[in-house]
């Protein structure tokens, strides 16, 4: 049985949509240290600002676990990847719209199309089906997919 089998390796598409993916998290993070250190100046309550650097952390952690699990080739960040494109577009979206910013905008709107793009095209759907080299995506899904080949795999062990 081949090794590719057994680790079940992304393809590129998906390890570059790992890494894309990492940038909003690395944001979130960015943006709870910016918080904390503002809030000398702030009129608002410490507790406030507190809990919501909190938020900011802890969602930013989960962004980044979900780019490590794609950038290291792990099926289950696949939804959640694209979870955090689409919020990642509607944040670029509001920023470019209503805010008036487009400057900053755009270019988060194209990292959340990016990572949409990434995640949906051939290699990462075959991926993410467990197809075999020849076979189509109804095959794949008819012999269960990825846990199929799992299943097919541990019989054969």
């Amino acid at each position: 049985m081949p090794i590719a089998d057994k680790i079940a390796p992304a393809p590129r598409e998906v390890r570059l949509a790992g890494l894309v993916t990492a940038l909003p998290g690395l944001g979130l993070l960015a943006l709870a240290i910016v918080l904390l250190a503002a809030h000398g100046s702030s009129d608002a309550p410490r507790n406030n600002l507190l809990a919501e650097a909190g938020f900011y952390v802890v969602f930013g952690l989960a962004i980044l676990g979900c780019a490590a699990g794609l950038a290291t080739g792990h099926t289950w960040a696949r939804s959640p990847g694209v979870v955090t494109a689409l919020l990642t577009v509607g944040a670029g979206w509001y920023l470019t719209g209503p805010s008036g910013q487009p400057g900053p905008g755009v270019p988060v709107i194209l990292l959340g199309l990016l990572v949409i793009v990434l995640l949906f095209r051939q290699p990462s759907r075959a991926w993410a089906l467990g197809q075999r080299p020849g076979e189509s995506e109804e095959e794949a899904a008819e012999r269960g997919g990825l846990e199929g080949r799992h299943t097919e795999r541990d019989k054969n062990d």
